[in-house]
């Protein structure tokens, strides 16, 4: 489709609840949600779970009496039956969380369709965030998971949720076939952290995603991918957030084509990604954390056409 008609393409009844952090300077949370998501034709209400004016600063917490008051007036302006799909990101307080759960009840009584999409911040490379208390992986496990439609853990968060050691790509599919048929989720997808074992090259990343297949019978099926990009070197905050917010757009876009959806947010990831590096490393060999910032706005047309056959990928079997 040439970019002017997708530009112009209307996507009635499609609205997103974003639920995340904000930063006032910088790019994180919501401040990496919500743009590509209105680039991409959706109405896009925000909820800050928190709020830093940059990276480093002390924040403002939003807790669940914050939040309740806040979905009253979403309540009172009819918006609960409006959405079509709540995306959730970090959230650090155990009470908020929990209201979070109350909320997508209640928006999916009014539109049983709705689609919830989680992405369970709660650390990476072994540990948790600071700040981060424990009692979160207990209430994403029983609380926020049986609702969900799509998570995207990485690699820890995988492996706290389901209580399988990650220490390979056969743990990583194990642990995502749990939540396929115990916590009855339609989509999983890995976004990093994941052992490899396949190459022992250091310069590739894996990504997996796992879609559990509608059947008539009672056991599930489930397939698995495995997709592969290249390392770019650097540490760059808002990643995950970019990359579940666009998985969110892609896969309303390709009808659920889960494939197609994450190589294209791979793909526009890679681009984003590079151009932020590129950037910073003109600047100084040694950039801080300001001039690593995602270069969104640089990159909104690789946000909209990404080549997603650069990103190879296979099928695997568990």
């Amino acid at each position: 489709m040439p970019l002017e008609d997708y530009l112009s393409k209307e996507r009635s009844g499609k609205k997103v609840l974003s639920i995340q952090s904000h930063v006032v300077s910088g790019f994180v949370g919501n401040k990496c949600a919500v743009f590509p998501l209105q680039l991409h034709g959706f109405e896009v209400d925000a909820i800050n779970s928190v709020q830093f004016s940059n990276h480093t600063r002390p924040a403002a917490e939003l807790n669940e009496r914050d939040l309740a008051e806040l979905f009253d007036g979403i309540r009172l302006a009819g918006l609960p039956a409006k959405y079509s799909h709540i995306l959730t990101g970090y959230c650090g307080d155990a009470s908020f969380l929990r209201q979070i759960a109350s909320i997508v009840r209640e928006c999916r009584q009014h539109n049983p369709k709705l689609i919830y999409v989680c992405d369970p911040v709660m650390g990476d490379n072994g540990k948790y965030y600071n700040g981060i208390p424990r009692e979160l992986c207990s209430i994403y496990r029983d609380e926020l998971l049986p609702l969900s439609d799509l998570i995207t853990p990485n690699a820890f968060e995988l492996s706290q949720l389901s209580d399988i050691a990650i220490a390979n790509e056969r743990d990583c599919l194990r642990a995502m076939e749990h939540f396929h048929k115990v916590k009855r989720i339609r989509i999983v997808v890995v976004t990093s952290g994941v052992p490899d074992e396949t190459t022992q090259n250091k310069s590739i990343m894996h990504c997996y995603a796992s879609e559990a297949i509608p059947s008539a019978v009672e056991t599930i099926r489930v397939r698995y991918f495995r997709f592969e990009f290249p390392l770019i070197t650097g540490t760059f905050v808002g990643t995950g957030d970019l990359f579940t917010a666009l998985l969110l757009a892609w896969l309303e876009e390709s009808s659920g084509d889960l494939c197609h959806s994450v190589r294209c947010t791979i793909s526009s990831m890679q681009s984003a990604i590079r151009r932020t590096s590129d950037f910073a490393f003109a600047i100084s060999p040694d950039p801080n954390i300001q001039l690593r910032e995602l270069r969104l706005m640089q990159s909104r047309l690789d946000l909209l056409r990404p080549n997603a056959e650069r990103i190879n990928f296979v099928e695997l079997n568990l």
